[in-house]
């Protein structure tokens, strides 16, 4: 196996991050430039992640046909075109347009790096997803450094700028699929019972993490009364920590196992969280999102990676088979994502209206139900169950 596909696919990851964390941070600016009240960015969200689950739900009918590649480059251009109309909307209605386009492409984005991901990760035959998504996690470091370092600049100049890193990864070399109609049997004997539990893992990963990512600038700049050039502090811990836990997760998990590490890293979480709550100034809440990024971080590389390992069973499957099996379940699979999505930037957004220390609230009790989840993830019960 060259290295250029496994560098294009780590490419597509960081632009996804780029992109996504560079909008969520600049959310106060979006308030300010469009006079948005906090309901009207939660809702603008609400749209963002139905249309993200649209397309990916898109990606599942059409990646086996077309194969995975052909639809993360479409993608990848689509986010260009996104950044482009929104960055530069002269009113509201085509600032809408734009993040409408962005959200269907965020899910065809996220489908299909994952499908990318683990058909890697199965070759190789060695834990590779949670590098992986640490590559979408510098992404995110990237795009918050950008906001950080760039506090006046226009939102048309940055969107414009970033348009330019999906447009030339969209050219990148990426594994090949096989192009060809899915086999009627590849959606056979697909155990959707224990897939519903490691999603509901993921569910709550994406759940503290949109919320963290999405209302933490805005907690930050209205709550923990943080100085206006450091709001987005709040995502920048989380991202640095996430990206430390997943670059170590690789070897982590090979070592202790998924079980144990989810475990630990489900305490760490919910200390982490805790923090954040009850935090009476910013660098407190600088603190809890720090602790909060180190303990969470490997739970949704380790979730696509459970239920590619359902998809494919204990290998007795044709490899066309398993190839359609296994790129229809991360599609659907991906659903939980946006599940979580909704429940962290939407609901989070809406329960703390008032006060967002009670939206962060809520994650901490979902975070406790990570403990007795994470025995479904010990790999020879995965294998034998699929």
């Amino acid at each position: 196996m060259s290295y250029s596909p496994r560098a294009a696919i780590a490419a597509g990851y960081f632009v996804q991050g780029c992109a996504f964390l560079s909008l969520t941070t600049r959310l106060p600016k979006f308030e300010d430039h469009w006079g948005i009240s906090q309901l009207g960015l939660t809702l603008l969200m609400l749209m963002i992640v139905l249309l993200a689950g649209c397309g990916s739900l898109l990606s599942e009918k059409v990646a086996p046909r077309r194969g995975s590649a052909i639809l993360l480059r479409t993608g990848l251009f689509g986010i260009t075109v996104a950044l482009l109309v929104s960055g530069n909307a002269p009113n509201i209605p085509v600032l809408v347009v734009g993040l409408a386009v962005y959200g269907v492409v965020l899910g065809m984005v996220d489908a299909t790096t994952n499908m990318q991901a683990v058909s890697l990760e199965h070759q190789l035959r060695r834990t590779v997803l949670p590098s992986f998504h640490g590559a979408w996690t510098a992404g995110g470091i990237t795009g918050t450094l950008l906001t950080l370092a760039l506090p006046h600049a226009s939102i048309a100049a940055l969107s414009t700028g970033l348009a330019v890193l999906p447009l030339v990864v969209g050219f990148a070399r990426f594994l090949p699929g096989s192009g060809t109609a899915p086999n009627p049997e590849a959606a056979d004997g697909i155990p959707w019972r224990p897939i519903l539990l490691v999603g509901a893992a993921c569910v709550i990963f994406y759940t503290v993490d949109t919320a963290s990512t999405t209302w933490g600038s805005v907690y930050f700049d209205h709550t923990l009364a943080a100085p206006e050039g450091l709001v987005a502090l709040a995502t920048l811990p989380y991202l640095v920590a996430s990206l430390v836990a997943r670059i170590a997760g690789d070897r982590m998990t090979d070592r202790l196992g998924a079980p144990q590490l989810l475990r630990s890293g489900a305490v760490i979480a919910i200390v982490g969280l805790v923090v954040v709550v009850v935090a009476p100034t910013w660098p407190i809440g600088v603190l809890g999102f720090l602790v909060l990024g180190a303990g969470i971080a490997v739970v949704a590389p380790l979730s696509y990676s459970a239920a590619a390992t359902l998809a494919r069973g204990n290998g007795t499957l044709d490899p066309d088979v398993a190839r359609a099996r296994t790129d229809a379940v991360i599609a659907r699979f991906n659903q939980f994502n946006y599940v979580g999505a909704l429940v962290g930037s939407v609901l989070t957004g809406a329960i703390g209206t008032g006060s967002l220390r009670i939206g962060y609230a809520v994650p901490v009790v979902l975070l406790v139900a990570l403990l007795p989840l994470a025995k479904v993830f010990d790999r020879d019960r995965l294998a034998a169950v699929g």
